[in-house]
């Protein structure tokens, strides 16, 4: 195609269901900058830290859920264009919530696909996944002739949701339109991302910091050769456009199907990559380790597969905030364990997509928000030092100050430490020395961090009186840093 950028989107409301996540609050803010007349954002989310941005540039912000088939009703009222982007289940675990996952991502689409019939809704680009054709099997180069994975055989629901979501979303493609007496229609294509990365990203960037700031990041999954495709924010909101404009079909001179109507498109960078290696220079310049131990992919599938089973014994508990992500599930494990790569040339061919931006740039600027990021934050030790001074200054305690008869296994412990510091007076004396350390170290850590770090000067007194020195040496460095 080759249109101006502002083709169908100029004078047009526009609404992005999943709007205040990561690629949503991008693509609201780029309609907005070409000109749309309105733009709704559609999310559940009510403290996304996209939503204040959106608000500040005119995006209209409806706080709803796709699988209430009233609140996407109401969102869709007088919309040119719906960009589909809620979903669920992608990652962690919330992979493992099938009812939740099929409420959002098969019932809302429904409701959606019904409230465009319903208002006249002309366009309505879905954004899909890979996981639609693929499920642990090696592809290279591949393309949209692929079939659908088989849906018994895929290894998480969300995987199967989406294929069954993207089939409805095609099938519904050159619908007549209810209300509408002039023979329109409501188009419909597919856009198929890769793995999403860039400033802000929500849901893989912040995990793996996560595992590398408790020194978690202990192994990597597969061979070197494997391959996987990455694309970058930008890219995508590129790709998405241009999709909405291969949907018009008002356009002099091309009267007839749109050339998106119907079609699925693979979206990434164009330049496969092996996953571990693509995100070294991000994970070593933020200091943690890279790891260097590798496992295979059939020892990575019995430790995610454990994960598996021990969450899913938990599964009431799965959407509390204060329960631990799992380490990694199996679908990850395929996700970067074995290659898989697609081709972008329908996508190039027919929308005109080109990548906008190179993976290095998008990598540089990815880093330098993640480094300005962590600078904003508390520095914390990993989680084996938290283990070991919380769980000995525990120990020292026990022995110190319990009676004997209720220290029950700890009675060799105290025996121990008598037998190295004299008496059980020498134990308590060294506690209350401990203490004493610990509590010094806080307060020098608090009055250190406002000169250097006032935003976190709380957070570094609590961590300095629980963890001492080796939380007051983050700081000191840091402190070094800024001099």
């Amino acid at each position: 195609m080759h249109l101006s950028e502002n083709e169908g989107i100029e004078g047009n409301t526009f609404v992005v269901t999943g709007g205040a996540g990561f690629v949503g609050s991008a693509l609201c803010l780029e309609l907005m900058r070409r000109g749309a007349d309105e733009v709704r954002s559609f999310d559940l989310r009510k403290d996304s830290p996209w939503l204040t941005i959106l608000r500040r540039n005119g995006v209209v912000c409806i706080t709803g859920d796709v699988s209430r088939n009233e609140d996407v009703e109401k969102a869709l009222q007088g919309v040119d264009c719906v960009f589909h982007l809620a979903s669920y289940g992608m990652s962690g675990k919330e992979m493992l919530q099938a009812g939740r996952i099929d409420q959002v991502n098969i019932n809302g689409t429904c409701h959606v696909l019904e409230a465009c019939n319903k208002h006249g809704v002309r366009r309505l680009v879905y954004t899909s996944t890979y996981n639609v054709v693929y499920g642990g099997k090696e592809i290279v180069n591949g393309n949209e002739s692929m079939q659908y994975f088989p849906l018994d055989d895929h290894v998480d629901p969300y995987g199967r949701s989406k294929a069954l979501a993207e089939q409805l979303i095609l099938k519904s493609n050159a619908r007549p339109l209810k209300k509408r007496r002039d023979g329109k229609k409501l188009y419909t294509c597919a856009i198929r991302p890769a793995a999403i990365y860039g400033p802000g990203e929500e849901r893989h960037l912040p995990r793996i910091f996560s595992l590398g700031q408790m020194g978690l990041l202990t192994f990597k999954i597969g061979e070197p050769r494997v391959k996987n495709d990455w694309v970058y924010v930008d890219n995508l909101v590129h790709a998405l456009l241009l999709a909405s404009m291969g949907l018009l079909d008002d356009i002099p001179g091309r009267e007839g199907t749109p050339v998106a109507a119907g079609q699925a498109y693979f979206i990434s960078d164009g330049a496969p990559v092996n996953s571990f290696e693509f995100l070294r220079p991000l994970i070593v310049s933020l200091e943690y380790t890279f790891p260097r131990l590798t496992i295979s992919v059939p020892t990575a599938l019995t430790i995610a597969w454990t994960f598996w089973g021990i969450y899913s014994l938990c599964y009431p508990w799965l959407n509390k905030t204060w329960f631990p992500r799992p380490l990694i599930l199996p679908a990850e494990v395929y996700k970067v364990g074995v290659t898989h790569y697609f081709s972008i040339l329908k996508a190039n061919q027919e929308l005109g997509y080109i990548p906008i931006v190179k993976p290095e740039e998008g990598m540089k600027t990815t880093i330098t928000y993640w480094k300005e990021k962590k600078k904003a934050e508390l520095d914390t030790p990993n989680i084996f030092i938290w283990l070991y001074i919380t769980f000995g200054m525990f120990l020292l305690f026990c022995v110190a100050f319990i009676p004997l008869p209720y220290l029950g296994p700890l009675n060799w412990v105290r025996w121990f430490g008598i037998l190295l510091f004299r008496s059980v007076r020498n134990l308590q004396i060294l506690f209350y020395a401990a203490t004493l350390l610990h509590v010094g170290e806080a307060i020098y850590a608090y009055f250190l961090a406002r000169r250097v770090d006032q935003a976190n000067a709380r957070g570094w007194f609590w961590q300095t009186f629980a963890l001492g020195f080796p939380s007051l040496r983050l700081l000191l460095k840091r402190a070094k840093a800024k001099q």
